[in-house]
């Protein structure tokens, strides 16, 4: 299969915030102290506190996937009377002066259209989307850096197999979680073993149940391809690697994501110019990684939700602790 070769953002050209994100208080010295705390004796403690973020061993991991905890979530809220709106997208965000007055959505099967009132407004959406929705006055600077913000897309394509080919050394099944692909001759970039996040994501425990994922670019040729096509690409892939037969596929999906990743180059460096013009809307509360477009991970995305309700709740206005969330050296904790 003909596909155009991988693009690469030069190191320099990317923003030094996202590694301090990603790899938080992580040098080569705290490295080694930590893989020489591992020989001692520890004491088993699930919070893990005393261990730099990027080197924490173990997770939490809902029995049927991350899905399974918003599931729970949507139930409580409806439980307590609450209402959620599935498959409706944002138009227009109406305003008045300063703060957002109503929200216009639309149907995207059936294509109607209503508007809500708005007394307060959550965002999660991407804010290069959301600064276009606005029916106000938006200054040219501002819209012009939102439009120039970047993303990266992602695709996962799911396989289901009888067996995996690569196995540990003594022949037993491997116990990765994730497994990062190296290899410069295939796009894929990353696997999911989703059986060793818990045996509970696969119906049949003598089947495989992994996850390819593939960075791309909306519309690029990637993106581009049909499912069917994809599907090819990621078995191919994964024998001409050696990690399973192609003949052991029982099943496949396809999901596209896009604007997964909120990238830190292109117009990011001038965002703190987007970020004081919507701080001027006292009911917005942009949160997660598209509605902050930060690189977070998802317990710090709920924290900026959570830090958002606590202040409605105290009467806060001020939003820079929603913003300093996961920006601070020592995030939340004391050790």
């Amino acid at each position: 299969m003909n596909l155009t070769p991988k693009k690469y953002v030069k190191c320099q050209n990317i923003s030094a915030e996202w590694g301090a994100q990603r790899i938080k208080g992580l040098s080569i010295t705290k490295t080694i102290l930590h893989l020489l705390k591992r020989m001692l004796p520890q004491k088993q403690d699930i919070r893990q506190k005393d261990i730099e973020t990027s080197l924490i061993e173990q997770f939490l991991y809902p029995k049927h996937g991350p899905g399974q905890m918003w599931e729970t979530v949507a139930d409580k809220i409806r439980e307590k009377g609450g209402e959620i709106k599935t498959e409706w997208r944002v138009i227009k965000l109406h305003t008045e002066k300063n703060r957002i007055t109503s929200v216009t959505a639309q149907h995207t099967k059936t294509g109607e259209t209503k508007n809500w009132q708005a007394n307060l407004v959550f965002s999660t959406m991407a804010i290069k989307d959301f600064v276009e929705e606005l029916d106000s006055d938006v200054p040219e600077n501002v819209r012009n850096i939102a439009n120039g913000l970047m993303y990266r897309d992602f695709i996962t394509v799911g396989l289901l197999l009888k067996d995996l080919k690569i196995r540990n050394k003594d022949g037993s099944p491997i116990t990765d979680n994730w497994i990062y692909i190296q290899e410069p001759d295939v796009k894929v970039g990353r696997l999911q073993v989703f059986n060793n996040w818990s045996p509970y994501m696969v119906k049949n425990p003598g089947t495989v149940w992994i996850g390819l994922e593939y960075f791309c670019n909306e519309g690029d040729t990637l993106w581009s391809l049909s499912d069917k096509a994809l599907e090819e690409l990621a078995g191919e892939e994964l024998d001409k690697i050696g990690i399973i037969r192609k003949t052991d596929i029982l099943d496949k999906v396809v999901i596209r994501m896009p604007k997964t990743y909120p990238a830190y180059f292109g117009a990011y460096q001038h965002f703190e110019v987007v970020r004081q013009f919507l701080d001027q809307f006292e009911n917005l509360y942009p949160i997660g990684r598209n509605g902050m477009h930060r690189y977070n991970n998802q317990d710090h995305s709920m924290l900026t939700a959570m830090t958002a309700v606590d202040n409605i709740l105290s009467g806060e206005t001020d939003k820079e602790n929603i913003w300093a969330v996961n920006t601070e050296q020592e995030y939340h904790e004391e050790k």
